[in-house]
């Protein structure tokens, strides 16, 4: 049975969100419908807005959902009626890396979540007006008071977790964990540098915090971030509006570079530096997401110290294990994400865009 529900839809690119009813699709055997309680914001959001992406306008977007699962598929067995969940990204389950453990690497991630729009089947998960819309965003299109949610996109959690800070561990928390855990792994003593005190650089930073890495520097060109980065376990904070990036790296690494680098503004100038700011042996995480095309020159004879450079997606993370223990980390206290969150109403989804892109908020987050 379909069942009408409130969404924030963009009519095309550029376009504002607008509320309007929407009808969900019955659930297929591997899906289920979620009430929302809340939904991250993520700038991932706001580039398909933008159509900087082909994904299929008008359409329902959303990628950073928590909720109560309402009613189920016949074939659902991972999660029932009445289970609260975080919804994350989608995968086929049955391509070689997401056999291995690498789901946000799956051989039809592209399709399945960023650009396709439908389901794997070509079938839409979302109508209006007897129209079929732009939906199944990272298997779920969470801006709705309600969801149509692929199996392999809810994770069951616990229930006495403030659901504003369990919304962002399905894409920019535990990208920005994941770039130091499942990447960097730092060792006793190194030096991890996170380029943007963003959503994804803050929740590096916050888990660089819980690992033997003896330096964690947070670079960025906002005062009050780089303030909110200290409080979150930064010991050194670099404002690139006043320094030059590599001389200040130079001077807090006493010349040796950084064992690690995490980078999300998306800027090749950026990623550049921290290529070059890189010691011997040092790993550069690529995690910021330009236009597509963009390309980066770097210097070829540095990278024979035993460079890496490492593109990632979603933090590498197997989100059944990955995002329980993201949840106990914020239960216990040692991962502080309330520091990053703004609460919006759903229906203030535009007033939060706004506040995103003028900086005036790290992570919204709506509210149902």
């Amino acid at each position: 049975m379909s069942r009408i529900t409130r969404a924030a839809v963009v009519e095309s690119g550029g376009a504002p969100f607008t509320l309007a009813d929407v009808e969900l699709d019955t659930p297929g055997p591997h899906e289920a419908v979620v009430r929302m309680v809340a939904a991250g914001l993520c700038h991932t959001d706001l580039g398909v807005a933008d159509g900087g992406l082909p994904f299929p306008l008008p359409g329902v977007l959303g990628h950073e959902g928590a909720g109560v699962v309402e009613a189920v598929g016949e074939a659902v067995t991972g999660v029932a009626p009445g289970d609260h969940v975080v919804l994350s990204f989608t995968s086929c389950g049955g391509c070689r890396n997401c056999r291995g453990g690498h789901p946000a690497y799956c051989a039809t991630w592209l399709p399945l979540n960023l650009l396709g729009g439908r389901r794997a089947d070509g079938t839409s998960t979302l109508h209006r007006d007897g129209a079929p819309l732009g939906g199944h965003f990272f298997g779920q299109s969470s801006f709705a008071e309600r969801a149509l949610a692929d199996e392999r996109s809810l994770v069951k959690v616990d229930a006495d977790v403030p659901p504003e800070t369990l919304a962002p561990l399905g894409c920019g928390v535990q990208t920005g964990v994941g770039a130091v855990c499942n990447v960097l792994k730092p060792e006793t003593g190194s030096t991890v540098v996170v380029l943007g005190a963003g959503a994804v650089g803050l929740s590096a930073v916050m888990a660089a915090a819980l690992t033997p890495a003896t330096r964690v520097v947070a670079v960025d060109r906002v005062g009050e971030r780089l303030s909110l980065a200290r409080e979150l376990g930064a010991t050194h904070t670099v404002n690139s509006a006043d320094r030059e990036l590599g001389e200040a790296l130079a001077e807090i690494t006493g010349g040796q570079g950084a064992d690690g680098v995490v980078e999300t503004t998306g800027s090749a100038a950026v990623l550049r530096l921290g290529v070059d700011a890189l010691a011997a042996r040092g790993t550069a995480v690529v995690v910021g997401a330009p236009p597509f095309g963009t390309e980066v020159a770097l210097d070829v004879n540095g990278l024979l110290g035993g460079k890496r450079i490492t593109g990632l997606t979603l933090g590498d993370a197997e989100t059944q294990t990955f995002i329980p223990a993201l949840v106990r980390l914020v239960k216990e206290g040692r991962l502080p994400l309330h520091g990053l969150i703004s609460t919006y109403p759903f229906a203030e989804i535009d007033q939060a865009v706004r506040d995103m892109r003028a900086g005036k908020a790290i992570k919204p987050v709506l509210m149902f």
